[in-house]
C-alpha cells in the first residue's frame, strides 16, 4: 500500500531525522521534506503567534498543509505540548502527537506517546550566578536555551543559544535594559535531543497502529478506540476505575472488537476501590 511512495514530513524543525529512518524501513516509502510553507504560522512555543486550536486540529492541519504544497498524498506531521503530566500534576510532560494521513487510500491514524523525560522549564534571573545554575539543571548546552524579557511578553525575545558564551552576551544584552530576565529551555526539536527521543517513541507507536490491520476488511490502523472502566472489586464486587474492556473500531467498515480484561485480571485489589477504600 506504501511501498515506493513519496512521504512527506511535514516542520521546519528537523523531524525527519528521526521520522524518515523508521518509516522508509517498516514501509519502503520516500520521506521528503518540503521549504514550501511555514508551519509556525499554526503556532510557536514562544508564543510570537499564538496556538489557537486543539493539539489534534492543529497537527492534522500542519500535516495537510504540507501535502497540500508539496503535491504528496501521503504525509506525517507531530505537535508537541508541554505542561503538567496528566496524571502527576507537579511534574512536567512532553505530550506528543503524530498524525498519518493517506488522502489515495482515506486514511488517518494518530498515535501518542507521553513522557516526564522531558527538560521543560523555565526561571526568572536576576545574576548570571542564578542563569547558570539553571543552565545546568536543564541539560544545556546540549539543549538549547531562550531568553526574554518576562514569561508572558513576547518581546526581546533571543533563541538559538546553544553555547555558554552565546548565553552570556544574551543575558548582558537583556540585563541592560530590564531589571530580570527570562531563562526557558528551547523545546524546538532540532534543539532538543530530549524531545527528539519522545517524538521518535510517538513515531515507532503510530508505526504499530498502522500495521494493525482489521480482522474484517484488513484496512491499516485498527487499534484501540475506548478504554472502559469497571473492573470489579475483588471484595464488593462493585466498579471501580481500572480498565474492564477496550474497545478496537475499524475507521472504513466500523467493524467492532472488545477485549474483555486487557489487564489480564478480572477483579481488581480493594485498595483501588472507591467503595472499601474510599
Amino acid at each position: 500500500m506504501f511501498t515506493g511512495r513519496n512521504l512527506i514530513v511535514a516542520g521546519k524543525h528537523k523531524k525527519e531525522i528521526v521520522i524518515g529512518p523508521l518509516f522508509e524501513k517498516e514501509f519502503g516509502v520516500i520521506c521528503m521534506i518540503s521549504a514550501s510553507y511555514d508551519t509556525d504560522v499554526l503556532g510557536t512555543f514562544t508564543g510570537e503567534i499564538e496556538r489557537k486550536k486543539d493539539p489534534l486540529s492543529t497537527v492534522r492541519e500542519k500535516c495537510l498543509m504540507a501535502m497540500n504544497s508539496s503535491g504528496s498524498d501521503l504525509g506525517i506531521a507531530s505537535e508537541g505540548s508541554f505542561g503538567p503530566h496528566p496524571e502527576m500534576p507537579f511534574v512536567n510532560a512532553d505530550d506528543e502527537l503524530l498524525i498519518f494521513i493517506d488522502k489515495k487510500n482515506g486514511i488517518e491514524i494518530v498515535a501518542r506517546e507521553i513522557s516526564v523525560e522531558t527538560n521543560f522549564n523555565g526561571r526568572m534571573v536576576k545574576t548570571e550566578k542564578e542563569l547558570l545554575e539553571f543552565s545546568k539543571e536543564v541539560f544545556f548546552p546540549s539543549h538549547a536555551l531562550i531568553l526574554r524579557k518576562s514569561k508572558t511578553e513576547n518581546q526581546d525575545i533571543i533563541k538559538d543559544i546553544k553555547d555558554y558564551e552565546g548565553l552570556k552576551k544574551a543575558f548582558g544584552e537583556l540585563s541592560k535594559k530590564h531589571e530580570t530576565v527570562y531563562v526557558e529551555t528551547d523545546m524546538r526539536a532540532m534543539h532538543n535531543p530530549s524531545r527528539m527521543k519522545v517524538i521518535e517513541k510517538a513515531a515507532q507507536n503510530l508505526i504499530e497502529k498502522i500495521k494493525s490491520k482489521c480482522p474484517q476488511c484488513q484496512a491499516p490502523g485498527f487499534s484501540i478506540a475506548r478504554a472502559r472502566k469497571g473492573l470489579p472489586c475483588s471484595w464488593c464486587g462493585m466498579p471501580t476505575d481500572s480498565v474492564l474492556n477496550h474497545l478496537s473500531i475499524c475507521q472504513h467498515c466500523n467493524y467492532t472488537k472488545e477485549d474483555l480484561f486487557p489487564n489480564n485480571k478480572t477483579e481488581e485489589d480493594p485498595s483501588y476501590c472507591q467503595f472499601c477504600n474510599p
